[in-house]
C-alpha cells in the first residue's frame, strides 16, 4: 500500500507563507484523494507490488494510473520539503553543485521560478539530479514529472503550481506564492535527497 507522507508539524506552522486552510485542503483533501485513487487503481491493475517510480517510468501503464501515481509522488515530495526549521539555504555538496550548475543559489531560484511561472495551467517546476549528481531544472504539466517523462532524472525539489496550492491565499498571484514558497523550503531535506 502506498502511504501519504505524514506531516510532523501543525498545518499552521508555515504561516504566513502558506496558510493553514490551504494546507488542510491541499494535503488533507487533494493529496489524500490522489493517494486513495492511486492505491485503488494500482491494486486493480496488479501493480501494488511495484514502486511508484517503476509505475511512473513504465510507458505501458495507462494514463489514469499515471495521473494518480504522479499526484501521489509529486505531493509526497512537495510536503516532505516544505517544513518549518532546517536550513533556509542549501549547504554542503548540494550548495556547491548549485553554484557549479547555475552560478549561484539566487540564479537557481530565478531559473526555477521562471519555469514555474511559465508553466501554462496546472503543473510543476523541478530541480532534479541524474545518476552522476548533475542538476537539471525543468517544468511539466498536470501530474507529470521527470520520471514519468522518461528523462532519467530524479526530482529533489518540487514547486507545485496547481491553483489549489495557492489560490485561497494568493488568488491569481502565482508570482507572490512562489516568492513566499522559497521561505518554507527545508534545504536539509533537499540536501539529503540530493546525496541519497
Amino acid at each position: 500500500m502506498f502511504e501519504q507522507i505524514k506531516l510532523d508539524y501543525d498545518p499552521a506552522a508555515l504561516e504566513p507563507y502558506i496558510d493553514a486552510e490551504t494546507m488542510g485542503i491541499h494535503y488533507g483533501k487533494h493529496h489524500a484523494a490522489y493517494t486513495a485513487n492511486f492505491n485503488k487503481l494500482a491494486s486493480e491493475a496488479g501493480l501494488a507490488d511495484k514502486s511508484v517510480e517503476e509505475i511512473l517510468a513504465d510507458p505501458s501503464v495507462i494514463q489514469a494510473i499515471k495521473n494518480n501515481a504522479g499526484g501521489f509522488y509529486n505531493h509526497n515530495l512537495y510536503f516532505k520539503q516544505i517544513a518549518p526549521g532546517g536550513s533556509s539555504v542549501p549547504t554542503g555538496k548540494l550548495a556547491a553543485k548549485i553554484s557549479d550548475t547555475f552560478g549561484s543559489f539566487e540564479a537557481m531560484k530565478e531559473t526555477l521560478t521562471n519555469l514555474a511561472m511559465g508553466q501554462f495551467g496546472s503543473g510543476w517546476a523541478w530541480l532534479s539530479k541524474d545518476a552522476n549528481g548533475d542538476l537539471f531544472a525543468s517544468n511539466s504539466p498536470n501530474q507529470d514529472n521527470p520520471i514519468s517523462l522518461g528523462t532519467g532524472h530524479t526530482p529533489i525539489l518540487a514547486l507545485d503550481v496547481w491553483e489549489h496550492a495557492y489560490y485561497l491565499k494568493y488568488r491569481n498571484l502565482r508570482a507572490s506564492y512562489l516568492e513566499n514558497l522559497w521561505n518554507v523550503i527545508n534545504w536539509d531535506v533537499v540536501g539529503k535527497l540530493y546525496e541519497g
